[in-house]
């Protein structure tokens, strides 16, 4: 290979111009790359820190392939381009999820396996460079699923309903203070709707959890066993043991009981392994408070120009722009966290939020009440 770089390097003086141009914005990606990498170790320990760097000195050895390629056109180096730059920034300030999503994508959307200047070797790297992000990445995605769900959620259903409503009583006519009591009748209800129901849901969560756990009565009541027919036997199959697994944990523990007199600590287990307590996040006062705040924080936004004193058809026009903007951020946000097109997300939730307008904004015209004010 270093043979072929050094023909095609000789031949550099003959490479049009868009070629070096492209050559050097993939050197630019790769030290910028670098950086990001070597931030994120830094806030980082153990093995996350390890593979954080190796792929670093990977994307290193990258950097060093157009610059052999390049030549004399290597010089200066080339500034990262701005996605970059906002990457290092995230790195820095935000710690490693959005940054690690961000690269996660920016591996998976390399031209290097379509280009010709790209040994086979190094195109097969950008894919595993992908999937290494995407299990790096998956720690963080696996911190922030029930929070940022219930916070995404709730702030879209408060745009999404809250702008319907407000679209809807505009168009039947009424005056502006009738839609703006429409609107924080609406964020109130909802919000408190939506607090209720996370409480209840995740109360009933851990209800269910504290159900299967094992009661007091029956770790004491282990000592007291007939050493000969071994009902905890029973108790494991129970938990989902296999009969033969369950009958060695079974003697086992009785074995225990004879020889020390003692009931161990983990005679009944604990819950049976389908019950994941993990999936229960937070505590129901908590979990429903932040989806009042969440819900009501989205639902405030369409009411804004309501709040300043505008009416009319102006009022109802900055209302859905300032919805839309919201609905393109928080679109964007899933999308980046999701290792997916931002910019998709961000249509589609648009989208979604304005098609629901438009439903109640076409049904409110057919109510007129406009003297209703």
């Amino acid at each position: 290979m270093s043979e072929q770089v050094e023909e095609t390097r000789q031949e550099t003086q003959e490479v049009p111009r868009a070629a070096i141009r492209k050559w050097r914005r993939y050197l630019a990606d790769e030290l910028a790359t670098v950086e990001v990498l070597r931030t994120l170790a830094d806030r980082k320990d153990g093995e996350d820190r390890k593979i954080l760097l190796e792929l670093a000195d990977a994307e290193e050895r990258h950097a060093q392939h157009w610059v052999q390629l390049l030549g004399p056109h290597a010089e200066p180096p080339p500034r990262p381009t701005l996605r970059h730059r906002g990457l290092a920034v995230l790195a820095r300030r935000f710690g490693s999820v959005f940054a690690l999503a961000l690269l996660q994508r920016a591996e998976g959307a390399s031209p290097y396996e379509k280009d010709v200047n790209v040994p086979a070797t190094m195109a097969a790297d950008e894919i595993i460079h992908e999937e290494v992000l995407r299990g790096l990445a998956a720690h963080g995605r696996a911190q922030l699923t029930g929070n940022f769900r219930a916070a995404v959620f709730g702030a879209n259903d408060g745009l999404v309903s809250n702008v319907a409503l407000v679209a809807g009583m505009s168009a039947t006519g009424v005056g502006a203070p009738v839609v703006l009591a429409a609107g924080v009748a609406g964020l109130l209800a909802g919000a408190l709707s939506m607090a209720a129901g996370e409480y209840i849901s995740v109360r009933s969560a851990r209800e269910l959890i504290e159900a299967s756990q094992p009661s007091d009565h029956a770790q004491s009541a282990v000592e007291h066993l007939d050493l000969d027919v071994n009902e905890l036997e029973l108790v494991y199959r129970a938990r989902g043991m296999d009969e033969q697994v369950a009958r060695d944990r079974a003697q086992e523990v009785l074995g225990e009981i004879r020889q020390n007199g003692e009931v161990p600590s983990d005679a009944v287990p604990a819950a049976p392994a389908e019950v994941d307590e993990g999936e229960v996040v937070g505590n129901p006062v908590q979990v429903a408070l932040a989806s009042f705040l969440f819900f009501a924080s989205g639902a405030f936004v369409p009411i804004i120009p309501y709040l300043f004193g505008m009416t009319g058809v102006g009022a109802l026009i900055v209302s859905v722009a300032l919805v839309g903007i919201a609905l393109l951020t928080t679109g964007s946000i899933v999308g980046i966290l999701s290792g997916a097109s931002p910019g998709w997300r961000a249509v589609r939730q648009l989208l979604i939020g304005y098609g629901a307008a438009t439903v109640t904004y076409l049904l409110g015209l057919a109510f007129d009440v406009s003297g209703v004010t």
